[in-house]
């Protein structure tokens, strides 16, 4: 394309070089949302870090007086008090809002530098090997619910029998797919699964449909059921073995701080800033319950 760019009018080139050099700009691949790194706030005591989010109830939410606030929000600001104590590095965050797991999921992936996702992610091997973990910040119980008509399971195989001519409902591209997928496969193969992608709405399917069977957080069901959700938990298929983490796209040189600001003294998870946090945004009983399934939980 150049050579031939030689024997038109020197304007005419000069033009069509440039629009040559904006195609080339256009087509290099830009990360979808930035942050400053580490090694720059280090020299400038400053840090503009960019937080993706999946709203949800307790976790990340809107109080009544429009601020953002909840869990991981909490969690997020004590980083920054940590880092502003420790190293003398002003932080401030600012927080983009995304609805569906699997595009939170990926806009960090992509990203690049000092960007985090709030979106209670649970730590996997496989995501290890596209994502950045902080240390876990939450042991959490994934649990089958269905419509409060449905009889309770005794034992798990009674699921055989139980949820006979039901559908399964998955959260799509998340863990609880996994297991639906499992558990259809195991107790109740042929059984129709139809996908979500919100927490939400499948609370919402399963309130009003006597047909459905799905896994959610404990946290999830807890507060529908508080808000009047004619839910019913079947205990016997309880899942306490997974752990949540902040997530940062591979680049992001601010994950040895996060570890140090976990890992403090006896640790974050241990302290009383922490467990008042989770009183204060889940409860005392759901408290309770999940820290409970975190003593369950051997090295969490």
């Amino acid at each position: 394309m150049l050579s031939e760019l030689q024997n038109v009018p020197f304007l005419k080139r000069s033009v069509s070089i440039l629009m040559f050099a904006a195609l080339l700009l256009g087509c290099s691949e830009t990360p979808p949302f930035q942050g400053d790194s580490y090694a720059d706030a280090r020299n400038s005591g400053f840090a503009h870090l960019t937080v993706l989010y999946v709203p949800s109830d307790g976790f990340s939410y809107f109080d009544e007086t429009g601020e953002l606030t909840g869990v991981t929000v909490d969690i997020m600001h004590e980083f920054a008090e940590f880092v502003q104590a420790s190293q003398g590095i002003e932080i401030r965050y600012t927080f983009e809002p995304k609805t569906r797991f699997s595009e939170f999921y990926s806009l960090v992936k992509n990203s690049s530098g000092g960007v985090f996702g709030l979106g209670n992610v649970t730590i996997t091997e496989a995501r290890k090997q596209e994502l950045r973990f902080s240390p876990p910040y939450l042991t959490n119980i994934a649990v089958l619910i269905t419509h409060e008509s449905v009889p309770p399971i005794v034992e798990l195989s009674d699921i055989s029998e139980t949820f006979a001519g039901m559908s399964a409902l998955a959260f799509e591209s998340t863990l609880h797919q996994d297991r639906i997928e499992r558990l259809v496969e195991n107790y109740l193969p042929g059984t129709p699964i139809e996908f979500s992608n919100s927490n939400s709405d499948i609370i919402e399917q399963v309130s009003q449909r006597e047909d459905l069977f799905a896994y959610i957080d404990i946290y999830n069901y807890w507060r529908a059921v508080e808000n009047g959700a004619p839910l019913r938990q079947h205990p016997p298929a309880d899942l306490a073995s997974e752990r949540f983490g902040i997530i940062m796209p591979l680049d992001n040189d601010w994950g040895p701080v996060l570890s140090d600001f976990f890992e403090r003294g006896m640790g974050f998870r241990t302290s009383r800033t922490y467990r008042g946090i989770l009183e204060k945004h889940l409860g005392k009983e759901l408290t309770e319950k999940l820290e409970s399934a975190r003593e369950s939980v051997i090295g969490d």
